[in-house]
């Protein structure tokens, strides 16, 4: 198990309650054990806005539910359910220390409106931090009728803490066209404010281009499934319930969040999803923030970097004062569209945050648009005296390349000796140095699937990929890659 330091340390560097970080801590350890389980792990599909934080999306929204579509419909047994867990209990706390005790755990079943078996449960933990009365809890949520369209795909969980096994661990999870078309029914169903930002953040991401037709193909299926209308955008402004979305943006998101995006930001944004849904527009595609001098693209997540150690708990004895930027904060204002406060060379500016780059003296640059004139600028991140998020939403001009999947990787742009790069980032290994024997055979154009996260590297631009596999065997579903650069 981690320290309590760590995790308060995240908990800072994001902006939020440690308790809300602890939560997502043993939300991790809680995903790997019913994933390692060996009945259930291959049978359970996980799906919901917890799916979205853990399996696709790092910087996103913290939640605290746990959501399974259950394909055995004999595991909705109270009985079951209480030994199942033990087991998981059992094996988390052999790992972590992470205690899940007997009497804290609860399971329900109950008959769902459809005269369908579904179970809620409760799972107490006793985590980094010691609690002062009652334990905090997990909800589960579980259902075996739910329509499952499209095919699981195995997916691996976002762990961001120190004792994050090397392999890594993944889930079985709803693939990307379902949850998003499962977000866009629970909108129209339930009008839920966390419902709402999760559509249009869905919708905005340009790290993930879903397929439209299949996407729309599953929405009918589980509208149809469900018993309602299929959703548009004028079926919800009619609905009173907008006001009761409006009223609950702040309660039901604010703890969530590292700063809470401005709800009329969002709801404006119905009309073009729904638009492109149906299939009347297409997204309105930016290009790349052009540089003044060639740069690279510096892959995420900078986190355990740049954070100052307290996602991934590595803190070097003397580190430049860039490690010192929250570039968690960074990429949340980017991926939500919020500008950024930042103190920078003894003054205060407001930005919008597009990407990072290195300079070709060895700088890492945070390349932006100062929001006031509308102005390209880019900030050394060792000048960086202070980052805050703004609750002034912008329209991006450029592609948000501040991407919340991938690994940090910085490929130099002119071959240099050692001595001329920054010693700290030589020493570890986050910069590599060509040899100088090394031929050039002309510039290289990088690709990264956003679904997989595999590179490709092609002598002619062009995004489009082809059919692959992600790293554990399955077809992948990307499509479009994302532009990471370009190598020599």
């Amino acid at each position: 198990m981690i320290s309590s330091q760590e995790l308060m340390d995240h908990a800072r560097d994001l902006g939020l309650r440690a308790q809300v970080v602890e939560k997502d801590y043993v939300l991790g350890w809680m995903l790997a054990g019913i994933a390692a389980h060996p009945v259930i792990g291959p049978s359970w599909v996980f799906k919901g806005g917890t799916c979205l934080k853990k399996c696709y999306f790092e910087t996103y929204r913290f939640s605290e539910d746990l959501d399974f579509t259950l394909t055995d419909a004999a595991h909705l047994d109270e009985a079951f359910l209480h030994a199942t867990f033990r087991e998981i209990a059992a094996w988390i706390d052999e790992r972590t220390g992470i205690e899940l005790p007997e009497n804290a755990l609860r399971f329900e079943t109950y008959l769902n409106p459809r005269g369908r078996t579904s179970a809620q449960g409760r799972v107490g933990y006793r985590g980094p931090i010691a609690p002062g009365g009652d334990l905090p809890r997990i909800k589960l949520d579980l259902t075996n009728d739910e329509h499952l369209v499209l095919t699981p795909t195995l997916r691996p969980i976002h762990h961001p803490y120190s004792d994050r096994p090397e392999e890594g661990f993944a889930v079985r999870a709803y693939s990307f066209e379902e949850v998003f078309a499962e977000k866009v029914r629970a909108l129209a169903e339930r009008q839920m404010p966390r419902d709402l930002y999760d559509v249009i953040n869905l919708f905005r991401r340009e790290d993930f281009q879903p397929d439209r037709a299949l996407m729309l193909d599953t929405l009918r299926r589980k509208c149809a499934f469900k018993g309602i209308e299929l959703p548009t955008v004028h079926l919800l402004e009619r609905d009173p319930a907008r006001a009761d979305i409006e009223a609950g943006w702040r309660q039901m998101l604010e703890h969530q969040l590292p700063a809470l995006p401005v709800f009329e930001d969002f709801w404006q944004a119905l009309p073009l999803m729904f638009q492109w849904l149906y299939g009347d527009a297409d997204k309105l595609l930016t290009t790349p923030m052009p540089s003044d001098e060639p740069t690279d693209m510096v892959e995420e997540p900078l986190a355990a970097f740049v954070s100052g150690g307290g996602a991934g708990g590595w803190s070097p004895p003397s580190r430049p004062d860039y490690f010192n930027v929250p570039m968690d904060k960074v990429r949340f204002a980017a991926a939500n569209r919020l500008c950024i406060d930042l103190a920078y060379g003894g003054k205060r500016r407001l930005i919008q945050p597009y990407s990072l780059r290195r300079s070709r003296a060895g700088h890492l640059l945070l390349m932006a648009v100062k929001h006031e004139t509308g102005e390209a600028r880019s900030y050394r991140l060792d000048r960086i005296q202070g980052v805050s998020i703004s609750g002034v939403a912008f329209t991006p001009r450029y592609t948000i390349e501040l991407s919340s999947t991938g690994n940090f990787n910085v490929q130099p742009t002119v071959r240099r000796a050692p001595e001329d790069l920054s010693p700290f980032l030589y020493s570890l290994g986050a910069v590599s140095v060509p040899r100088k024997s090394r031929t050039s055979y002309g510039v290289k154009y990088i690709y990264r699937c956003p679904m997989c996260d595999k590179t490709f590297t092609r002598t002619k631009m062009g995004s489009k990929l082809n059919p692959h596999k992600d790293q554990y065997g399955y077809p992948c579903r990307g499509r479009t890659g994302l532009f990471e650069g370009t190598k020599y």
